[in-house]
């Protein structure tokens, strides 16, 4: 097939295109710079320049494609973000998904895949949701919601064939919070944060490798279904387990705890909903509809696999008092 792949330089981006050109798939990804030309050269596609946030700039590079792959996001890294910092993902999410649809549907293409995230639907409970379940949004994730809402509608009214995947929490070797984290964990200064006075309260996280997910575009760009699907591993996890694993991989102290309502002055009010809100919920469906599963079913094996990789690439190394972080956060 012939795939257009928008936010082809991102962490997911750049594995979807690595994914397609090694099944033998035409792949142009839109990039911004030379910098991020060479990232899908590397990759075996080929790039253009442009902006999703400006249609004219994407005529000529969604012409002729066969699916269009909208996995552009600007999610901020930094460690305490600010309603600003987040403006910029909010236009991607809802007027780069409206400029893409219009040039994607002015190509004759047949299939639109897009990004989302499962906790745009987690229970005010925190008990576990699926596809089904009523959305509830917070301030992060209503330009999402948006953008599958407006998904929908152009479903029915075009004959584009549309998919929503929404991923768990993304974690890999090369993601900037995964980075971070394994730096503060080492340094000792990553706290489990916890809801309820005393912090004790664990949220259940939806994770996913971020390889996996890619496969899972992989998958639906190569199947026929429409539709929303989660996209997560097979076993949900609290933070405190997954920090606490994590710290095990790199021989580090075991985190302590920190109460959100405390947390809030370091990391932000969004960053501690995000951390202490539970969203459980399954693979299940895209599972049983797409020729996907995840080859890291849990966050154990993640985790290990994060850890082999900074060692390899020289981002860890190992002291006779244990690892250190030696690479940039």
């Amino acid at each position: 097939m012939d795939v257009f792949v928008a936010g082809s330089t991102g962490v997911l981006g750049r594995r979807i295109v690595a994914q397609l050109t090694d099944r033998g798939h035409d792949v142009v990804g839109l990039v911004r710079d030379d910098g991020g030309a060479a990232l899908v050269r590397d990759r075996g596609a080929t790039p253009r320049q442009g902006d999703v946030l400006d249609r004219s700039s994407l005529v000529d590079a969604v012409d002729d494609t066969d699916v269009v792959v909208h996995a552009a996001t600007a999610i901020p890294t930094g460690s305490k973000p600010s309603k600003s910092d987040w403006e910029r993902n909010d236009r991607i999410r809802t007027t780069g998904t409206r400029t893409l649809l219009e040039t994607a549907q002015q190509a004759d293409a047949d299939r639109f895949l897009m990004q989302s995230v499962v906790w745009v639907a987690r229970q005010p409970d925190g008990s576990a949701f699926d596809e089904r379940s009523t959305p509830t949004p917070d301030r992060t994730t209503r330009s999402a919601l948006e953008a599958e809402r407006l998904l929908e509608r152009r479903a029915a009214d075009s004959g584009l064939d549309t998919v929503t995947l929404r991923g768990g929490w993304f974690y890999a070797h090369d993601s900037a919070h995964t980075r971070r984290f394994g730096r503060d964990l080492l340094a000792g200064r990553m706290p489990i944060v916890g809801g309820g006075l005393l912090g004790r309260s664990d949220a259940t996280l939806s994770t996913i490798h971020v390889d996996d997910a890619a496969a899972a575009f992989v998958a639906a760009a190569e199947g026929d279904a429409t539709g929303l699907y989660h996209v997560v591993d097979d076993e949900p996890v609290t933070l405190a387990a997954f920090l606490r694993t994590f710290a095990d991989c790199l021989e580090a102290a075991s985190p302590r705890r920190l109460p959100g309502w405390l947390a809030r002055a370091f990391v932000g009010r969004d960053t501690v909903r995000l951390l202490t809100n539970s969203m459980p919920t399954t693979n299940d469906r895209v599972r049983e509809t797409f020729d996907w599963e995840p080859a890291v079913p849990t966050y154990e094996q993640g985790l290990e696999r994060v850890t082999e990789r900074w060692l390899e690439d020289g981002r860890i190394r190992e002291t006779t008092d244990g690892y250190e972080w030696v690479g940039e956060a």
